[in-house]
């Protein structure tokens, strides 16, 4: 026991951390109210209320975006059951956001331990990975998926250290184990960027092995890591595959329209080009590794926010600066910069000189590697490569989310370098390092005075492109340049504020370990000043974008979805299924919203992995058409009876039977009736084939839904050649069902017809009529239709992926394999126990 108690004090520090940064929150149960969480919410009520009726998961729901599988909703199979249940144990079953900065501290703990690093050292390099300001960007926004993903990264990779230390089995089991939680966690990008780490160390390790003539032992520690891998995939194989097969039908798939003109330089699959790059770190951005507010700080925090800028504000332009952010860097918006502490930027320098082997090279080539990705459309020459040639890049955006690689090297490395200093404390005076420290100093203690003095040394202009043109158009002329300089002035102030910050905390380190090096101070008192010098810094920056006013009662969650007079008035409608579109906030907020999904079927929504054919539509008819019902609407003072049903086709296609409009001077919500809406199906006179996507979206422009049916001559089949449909007052088709997941409709018509369904196509949909089999085609672009045959019948449609039967097997057969290496661990630890006593 005496042998873990380095440990349980290390655990017994991360939960007692977590807790005081939470503090009083934690303890009051008070929440962050996140848009993307409350847009879960919105969007997997249906879901939600469906498995509360019946036990059982839908796959499918019709609540955002007229009807999408719920696989990147909470995706949940059965399978996971067991692994959630070692998650739980392994979280100690601490309270929401506490437990997430513990399991970021204890995954990079357990690394480093894995390394064979003191306990205490260990403890440090936990506390400065976990409190890098980007995690804690992320909790507010909501990204906790993405978070837990990254938690469990660091432990993976402990896995690998492990097996390449020879202990194989450990290793093995300990590499599974966390790439099955990551990959549950459900942020693929994050743990596709660690492969390229991975690969990194892999890399590291041969070469170590070669020059050893180890390779046996390379290969066979890469085999049982390959197996593991295998294993941990597997375990998730039900999510994985299922998002997979998912993902070539969302806007990450690729796109069936042939583009022209510049669209055309676009990424032939995946996402758009301009859209992965959107968001890309701007080069001089950088530098906040350094100092956190090189660039302003977040787009959330305006001028007059801030003291060190209003010092220097000229009292004439207040209002003003209410209004402009006080970032100014490259990206369109950002919650915060990515910083990793001044003192550990100086180590992690440090470590370049003084760490020796093939490790310390591989983690400055994989920080050397992040910082170039992530400045994407400023790096474009590479950011191009990896686009077109390797493999899933182009699956996601926001690029400089990649610095997440560095925001891991980064200390790692400065860890390795303080335990040089620590254990060899004539390190800094070797005169093969001089040169080193010099170097060290001069890129941060340097870098951070020169922009503490001299802001404009590194940057050419403070304030952006787009401010610049806004301001050209809100100032008089005279009032320009004076204005300009003020800004400059103010924007200058910040980022030295920061800077001279970042230098004094460098010193302050320095100085730590300039008085180890004279021994005047002990490794212990050495370890615990940086450890507070650290934590200090890097708490009081994370404070500036996650603190304790932004948390609220937990009843603000439930607000949010509180019933308006509008949604009871629509509710009062009890027919089986229609859509809802929300004109509030249009055009931004109805793609951008999980209100409306709460209560209704949504035309609109918000999720970050839409159908790609309804996103084209989006772009294509329905904003258009929003635009101008919109128009026709307010004209018409609301009486839809005097409104040109033709503007708005397509949504009356999807059976959108409500709009919303704000009213009167408050904007409240007020419920239009929309009597032109199609319903849920029909029977068209005419199917009109035609030879692509193109071709298809632009028929949509002059055919009347209801008469016509557009159709890819790709699923001619499915309708068996109909050209001539047949329809007239005796051919009726009726809902007599729902639920989100299966579909029942009476049909009656004197002879063979085609029915269009006012239902979102996707593949896995299964259609009976009278209990026969028949083929679903694709109508109108994201519709579906069925041919049927002359009679009365009854036609069902479901959605229950047989797939899910043939990965839940897999999955718990990856379960059963690691339960078994668990055992042999277990059963051979025993037995080396049992010699030695």
């Amino acid at each position: 026991m005496k042998k873990f108690l380095p440990d349980l004090i290390a655990i017994l520090a991360f939960i007692i951390l977590s807790f005081a940064y939470f503090f009083p929150a934690d303890i009051e149960g008070r929440i962050l109210f996140q848009h993307d969480t409350a847009a879960g919410v919105g969007a997997g009520q249906e879901s939600k209320e469906y498995f509360e009726r019946t036990g059982e998961r839908t796959r499918w729901t019709n609540s955002i975006f007229g009807g999408m599988p719920t696989y990147q909703m909470s995706p949940s199979y059965d399978s996971t059951t067991s692994l959630k249940g070692v998650e739980k144990v392994y979280r100690l079953f601490l309270p929401d956001y506490v437990v997430l900065t513990f399991i970021m501290m204890l995954g990079f703990y357990i690394l480093l331990r894995a390394f064979g690093i003191s306990a205490w050292l260990a403890g440090l390099g936990g506390v400065i990975w976990a409190f890098s300001s980007y995690f804690f960007i992320l909790i507010p926004a909501g990204h906790i998926w993405k978070f837990v993903t990254l938690a469990y990264i660091p432990p993976t990779i402990a896995g690998v250290v492990l097996a390449y230390r020879k202990k194989y089995l450990l290793g093995g089991i300990i590499t599974a184990l966390f790439i099955a939680l990551q990959i549950q966690s459900n942020h693929i990008q994050m743990s596709y960027y660690f492969m390229f780490v991975i690969l990194f160390f892999v890399g590291a390790y041969f070469e170590d092995a070669y020059k050893k003539k180890e390779l046996p032992h390379f290969f066979k520690a890469s085999a049982i890591l390959a197996l593991a891998a295998v294993v941990g995939v597997c375990i998730n194989i039900s999510n994985l595959y299922h998002t997979y097969e998912y993902s070539k039908e969302t806007m990450r798939g690729k796109s069936e329209l042939k583009q022209e003109g510049a669209a055309a330089s676009q990424a032939s699959s995946g996402l758009d080009r301009d859209y992965i790059t959107n968001w890309s770190y701007g080069i001089g951005e950088t530098l906040t590794l350094l100092v956190p507010n090189v660039k302003g700080g977040g787009s959330g925090a305006t001028m007059s926010q801030s003291e060190v800028a209003m010092a220097k504000a000229n009292p004439m332009y207040s209002g003003i600066y209410s209004q402009l952010p006080q970032y100014f860097g490259e990206q369109p918006w950002t919650a915060g910069p990515v910083y990793v502490g001044a003192f550990v930027m100086f180590l992690f320098v440090l470590g370049c000189f003084i760490v020796k082997g093939s490790l310390k090279w591989a983690l400055l080539g994989a920080t050397i590697f992040s910082i170039l990705l992530s400045w994407g459309k400023n790096f474009m020459g590479l950011t191009d490569f990896f686009i077109d040639y390797v493999p899933m890049y182009n699956k996601f955006r926001a690029v400089s989310s990649i610095l997440v690689i560095a925001e891991f090297t980064i200390p790692l490395l400065a860890i390795f370098a303080l335990k040089e200093i620590l254990s060899k404390p004539d390190t800094l005076k070797l005169k093969e390092n001089r040169g080193g420290v010099i170097a060290t100093l001069v890129l941060t203690a340097g870098v951070a005075l020169i922009l503490a003095v001299a802001p404009g040394a590194f940057f050419s202009g403070f304030i952006t492109t787009q401010e610049m043109a806004a301001l050209k158009q809100a100032l008089p002329a005279e009032h320009l340049a004076p204005f300009v300089a003020n800004l400059t002035e103010m924007r200058e102030a910040i980022i030295a504020s920061d800077a001279w910050r970042s230098f004094f905390i460098i010193m302050i380190g320095c100085l730590f370990l300039f008085l180890y090096q004279q021994r005047k101070l002990k490794a212990s008192f050495t370890l615990a000043g940086i450890a507070l010098l650290c934590l200090i810094d890097m708490w009081s920056v994370n404070k500036r974008y996650l603190n304790d006013e932004q948390f609220v009662p937990k009843s603000k969650q439930t607000e949010a979805f509180v019933k308006t007079q509008a949604d009871e008035m629509i509710l009062q409608d009890t027919t089986l299924n229609y859509r809802v579109l929300n004109f509030i906030g249009f055009p931004g907020n109805t793609f951008n919203e999980n209100n409306t999904a709460y209560w209704h079927k949504s035309v609109g929504g918000y999720h970050a992995a839409k159908l790609r054919r309804y996103q084209e539509m989006i772009d294509h008819h329905i904003v258009p058409e929003m635009q101008e019902t919109y128009q026709a609407v307010a004209t018409a003072g609301g009486q839809m009876d005097s409104v040109d049903a033709s503007k708005f086709r397509v949504l009356n296609m999807l059976n959108t039977k409500y709009f919303i409009f704000p009213a009167g001077e408050q904007g409240q919500a007020v419920p239009v009736v929309n009597p032109y809406a199609y319903g849920n199906a029909w029977f068209v006179d005419k199917v009109q084939y035609v030879n692509n996507a193109n071709e298809e979206i632009d028929a949509l422009n002059d055919i009347l839904p209801t008469e016509t049916a557009v159709v890819d001559v790709k699923f001619k089949e499915q309708l068996k050649g109909v050209t001539e449909g047949y329809k007239d007052s005796l051919s009726t088709i009726q809902l007599t069902s729902y639920e989100p997941n299966r579909l029942v409709y009476k049909a009656s018509t004197p002879k063979d017809g085609v029915v269009v369904f006012s239902e979102i196509y996707y593949p896995g949909w299964q259609a009976t009529i009278d209990g026969q089999p028949v083929d679903i085609a694709r109508a109108d672009y994201i519709l579906r239709a069925i041919n049927v045959p002359a009679g009365e019948h009854t036609i069902e449609m479901w959605f229950d992926p047989q797939s899910i039967q043939v990965t839940e097997s897999i999955a718990y057969a990856a379960l059963a394999l690691l339960l078994i290496g668990v055992m042999v661990l277990a059963w051979t630890q025993r037995n080396k126990i049992a010699k030695k006593s």
